[in-house]
This record gives C-alpha cells, structure tokens and sequence, in this order.
C-alpha cells in the first residue's frame, strides 16, 4: 500500500506511480503560497504571505529570501515573456517584475474603486490575466494592510495588459480563491473558500464554459472538496484537476470523477507544475514546499 497515495480510480496510477515520494524542500514560511516555476534557471518562486517575503527554491542554491517585504505577496504566475505577474494584498493590485527587476502595478482598481485583495493569478495564451479578487488581505490578520472593501462584492476578473481594460467576468461567488484553464481554453474552474468566514460556507469548485474569449457561462458545480476546503488549482495536459484540500492534493478526472489524493501532512493552499520535462509537482503547503513526481 502506497503511504503518499490514496487511490479511488486506477486512473490515478497512469499519472502518478503507487511508489512515487512526497519529499519537503524548503520550510520556515508562516503560510507558503503562489508556487511558480521558472524553467530558465529550473527554479520555483513562492510567497509567504503571512511572513511578508517571497522565496526562491533551486537545486543549486536551496532556499533563498528574495524580497522582503513583499507587499503580503500572494499568487503568481508567468506572462508570455517570461516576467512574473503576482497578487499584491497590501498593494491591493496586480503586479509585475519587469525585466529590469523593478515591480509595476499593472491595475489596482475597477469602476474607479479599489480591488479587495487580490489572491490568485493566471495568463490566458492571448496574454489576458485573469484573477481572483476575496477580501481575505482587509479582513484576515496578518495577510495584509486591512482597509476598507469598496467593491461590491468578491469577483473575477480579466484583465488585459495591453488596453488596460478591466471586466468582472464572475459575479456571483462568494468567495473566489484558486482558478485554472482547462488545456483547450474552453472551461474555467474556479474555487470557492467561502467556508473560511463562516461554518456554512461553500467548499467547492465551479467550471465555467468560456464564451467569445472575454466572457464565461453555464457556471456549474465540478466538486465539493472536503475535508477543509479548496484554495489553489491547476489543470494538467491532460485536463485532469490537481485540487489543494486540508490534507492533500486531490485529483479528478476531467469528468468529475475523483482519482484519489496525493497525501500531504499540512495544509495544503497552492501547487503547479514544473521540472524541464513539465512532469514535477511543486506543493505550497503550511510552512513548506514540496514536491512530488509524476508519470505524465
């Protein structure tokens, strides 16, 4: 019996071997988020958000600090040249590393109101940025520099570097979190961490049909994720979901069918995908990075 996997479906072994080793990387965060991996120098950049810094992990070098403070830096993601775009809390924006190693706010606010916090961040192919947008940098000790909300609500956006135009393509849920692409473009799955203000709140992922590029309909339940709740994403090659839950990383099937969990003993916010041939997972988890092989 695997000790790092819990297989519901067999499926699960095509993409991960039974023997496959959850190994810790780097600890000393106070809450690791937002991995991204820069395959230049086969490195993976994370936030600590609640620490105020921002981390670097490579074979070479190990750990490094490298930004400090960091504006309670959250989630990240690659633009089409390579530069790092992340979530600010305490810039209430969207920010850029240029080239030069100076940060850009490429938006902060919306209708002429500022953005709540936003939390996580992904590059369409067309270059748009997409992102999340709950209050948890005003409202959650130690993740931000409070203030007050002047949104109407907690949104997702896209955002267009080019133009600058900014819309809210989903309005209704209560507390996005973590969002993903499927390979083709079509779908866009969103989490919901409503559950973190409230008992009752939600604790799911919803999929979206992507209309015209710009906007999205037919919004639908994909999971419930239990136990906790669902915080980062990420969609392989395949289309199948790697979910964050409070104690592992759990897999679905691009029909909703969950293949099992990668275990992971804290709780796990965040992951992508890396290594030069694609085939690592990077896991941000309680105060660490992990990582983990997989077949494909």
């Amino acid at each position: 019996m695997s000790k790092t996997l819990v297989i519901y479906d067999s499926r699960l072994c095509d993409l991960i071997s039974p023997n496959a080793e959850l190994k810790q990387l780097a600890e000393g965060a106070k809450h690791s988020e937002g991995p991204v991996y820069l395959p230049e120098d086969n490195s993976v950049i994370w936030s600590d958000v609640s620490g105020n810094r921002v981390f670097r992990w490579s074979v070479q070098d190990g750990t490094q600090v490298i930004r400090e403070p960091s504006d309670y830096q959250n989630g990240n993601c690659l633009d089409l040249e390579g530069r790092l775009v992340s979530c600010s809390h305490g810039k209430r924006a969207i920010v850029r590393r240029e080239h030069s190693g100076e940060w850009q706010t490429l938006v902060d606010r919306h209708q002429n109101n500022r953005l709540n916090s936003p939390n996580d961040v992904v590059m369409k192919r067309d270059g748009t940025l997409w992102f999340t947008d709950p209050p948890f940098g005003l409202t959650q000790a130690g993740e931000g520099c409070s203030g007050q909300q002047e949104q109407p609500g907690s949104f997702v956006f896209r955002f267009d570097p080019e133009t600058g135009e900014i819309d809210a393509v989903i309005t209704e849920m209560e507390r996005p979190n973590g969002l993903a692409f499927s390979p083709d473009e079509k779908i866009l799955y969103v989490s919901d961490t409503s559950q973190v203000n409230y008992p009752q709140g939600h604790h799911y992922v919803r999929a979206y049909d992507l209309v015209d590029e710009k906007q999205v309909a037919n919004g639908r339940l994909f999971s419930a994720i239990e136990p906790g709740q669902p915080d980062g994403l990420k969609v392989d090659p395949q289309g199948n979901l790697f979910i964050t839950s409070a104690d592992s990383i759990q897999v679905y099937a691009p029909d909703g069918t969950c293949l099992g969990k990668i275990l992971v003993p804290e709780v796990c916010a965040n992951l992508t995908f890396g290594g030069q041939d694609g085939r690592r997972l990077f896991i941000t988890a309680g105060r660490s990075l992990y990582t983990i092989d997989l077949l494909k």
